[in-house]
């Protein structure tokens, strides 16, 4: 979710648009709030290889709070805002998260958790404070840093969980060399030809920003210089409008999601320009590609896993 020189060549488009409200943020407003929140990380000890966690519903919060840790050598970890205390205090623990950037919605969850995680050094919260000391408001910590970069940018990337169907969940980390951030890591190259990716597209993301293929998908498109409109949940006949007003060209659904559209009454389904829509990603079975003919014509594709040593597994 590193920017790049699309925080100058675009600095007035919209990085990002959250759906419901119409809020827009764009490239130079992005570029600044990253910065400082790296700015931050670091002053609060957090170098090269470090790693803190990400515990929040989708908001205009969240992909600053990725892209800072791309541009500061840094692994984040995205964690579903669905768990419970004893199971975030896992992830966090087993991660071996510094710092927790939360939100209101989730503060009671990620509170409780904290107190069970030695190593947690500090904690943010989106729109609230906390309570114990740990916690401050993240707008207001933010506040002081400058909007420019740090002196020792590199590149960082996601480590996110495995659902812990075999187990408990597991960390996939992948090897980060010391480069810049503007570069791509191999299988972010690969996903960006595979999904057909180009210079100024306009994504609509209807999923939620903790699970790997919105987390890549939005990522691609920060980085190719798009626009992302960004659900807050998924609504069958609201995806569809939104492609209509925004004039969407690329997205990532799962099957769930085709099923709920299809599943609207046929003169709701045909209200809808979905003309400008290219491409439409999903990983599932063969029978619920075909469904996608209902609506686009475009590319699909599936993920490959292998489980490495010890409690992370490795892509």
């Amino acid at each position: 979710m590193y920017p790049g020189t699309h925080a100058r060549e675009r600095a007035d488009q919209a990085a990002f648009i959250m759906a419901s409200t119409g809020e827009s943020v764009c490239y130079a407003e992005y570029e600044a709030r990253t910065n400082r929140l790296a700015h931050l990380l670091r002053a609060r000890g957090l170098g090269r290889l470090d790693h803190y966690a990400i515990f929040m519903e989708n908001n205009d919060r969240y992909l600053e709070a990725c892209g800072a840790g791309e541009r500061a050598g840094l692994y984040y970890t995205c964690v579903n805002s669905y768990l419970t205390a004893p199971e975030l205090a896992y992830v966090l623990n087993n991660s071996t998260s510094k710092l927790l950037i939360t939100s209101r919605a989730c503060r009671d969850v990620a509170i409780e958790a904290a107190r069970d995680c030695p190593g947690l050094r500090f904690g943010l919260i989106v729109d609230g404070t906390g309570d114990d000391g740990l916690f401050a408001d993240f707008e207001a910590a933010t506040l002081g840093f400058p909007g420019t970069p740090i002196g020792d940018e590199c590149l960082g990337t996601p480590m996110l969980y495995s659902s812990g169907t075999t187990g408990r969940p597991k960390g996939i980390l992948r090897p980060l060399d010391d480069v810049p951030p503007g570069d791509l890591l191999p299988v972010f190259s690969f996903l960006n030809r595979l999904w057909h990716y180009r210079e100024g597209l306009t994504y609509l993301s209807p999923a939620p920003l903790y699970h790997s293929a919105p987390q890549a998908s939005v990522n691609l498109a920060i980085r190719n210089g798009g626009t992302v409109i960004i659900m807050e949940k998924f609504d069958p006949e609201q995806y569809l409008s939104l492609v209509e007003r925004y004039r969407v060209t690329h997205s990532q659904l799962v099957p769930t999601m085709f099923n709920r559209m299809l599943k609207l009454p046929a003169e709701v389904r045909s209200r809808y320009d979905l003309s400008s829509l290219e491409i439409a990603i999903h990983a599932s079975r063969a029978d619920a590609s075909v469904r996608i003919r209902n609506y686009c014509s475009g590319g699909w594709a599936g993920r490959g896993r292998g489980t490495g040593p010890g409690g992370r597994r490795a892509v």
